[in-house]
């Protein structure tokens, strides 16, 4: 059996995590048996979840554990996908992971009254909290100097989201998946980042943007009706008989 280590259900996601929510995805697209555990970062060989342990095999790295998975069970997630249908859906993966992604997860751990109701909680447990709720975000805010974002105005980064936004919904237009009227691999990255900034817990002014496009507030019910039908989410798209 694998055993799918993440962050657990929290910011009223199932997954606090959007790469554990890839994987998860992943997992279920593949129609494979799993079972998922709480770990925290320093547990992983790689320092961060998502990791899997499949039967004392451990993999570390959402994208890692895709291409063990699909080795392994010999499945393809992207086996409807064209050559360069595939190379489009790798530059959009990168696209959500490296650069959309550093936008939306400024607006939980940067944004003060985010961060606070948030992720501050992680070291509640901490012999003194305060210290440690610091720590943390000083070593966070270094990460995102560091890859660029921080050194950009709260409006920057907001616009650099947003152009991201704008470039997904072009690429959604009107289909049932990112690629087509088949999940691929890509779907799995795109909903869990955009729930992760979708989600009611949290708001921002990239949280308002993204709600603005109705084919990707939509798209993020449907994969969460598709994929975690027991979490209590509550549509973003109202039916059009309820407008």
């Amino acid at each position: 059996m694998i055993t799918l280590f993440g962050a657990g259900p929290g910011f009223g996601l199932p997954e606090i995590s959007p790469y554990v929510t890839k994987t998860e995805v992943q997992l279920q697209l593949a129609g494979l048996a799993y079972r998922k555990e709480r770990a925290f970062p320093q547990q992983s060989p790689k320092g961060q979840v998502p990791f899997i342990d499949d039967d004392g095999q451990v993999v570390a790295d959402s994208s890692f554990i895709r291409a063990y998975l699909e080795q392994k069970f010999d499945f393809d997630l992207d086996e409807a996908l064209s050559p360069a249908e595939r190379a489009q859906a790798w530059a959009i993966e990168r696209m959500i992971e490296n650069h959309f992604g550093w936008t939306a997860m400024y607006t939980r751990w940067l944004m003060p009254e985010n961060f606070a109701k948030g992720p501050a909680h992680f070291v509640a447990g901490a012999p003194d909290p305060e210290a440690a709720r610091a720590d943390l975000l000083a070593r966070v805010e270094a990460v995102y100097r560091a890859v660029g974002v921080a050194r950009h105005t709260p409006e920057e980064i907001t616009a650099l989201g947003d152009r991201s936004l704008l470039a997904l919904s072009e690429l959604l237009a009107d289909k049932s998946y990112v690629m087509g009227d088949r999940p691929s691999g890509v779907d799995a990255i795109a909903f869990g980042m955009l729930a992760g900034l979708m989600t009611p817990f949290f708001d921002s002014p990239l949280r308002q943007c993204a709600l603005g496009y109705r084919n990707l507030a939509a798209y993020v019910d449907r994969m969460m009706l598709q994929h975690f039908p027991d979490h209590a989410w509550l549509p973003l798209v109202r039916p059009a008989h309820a407008e």
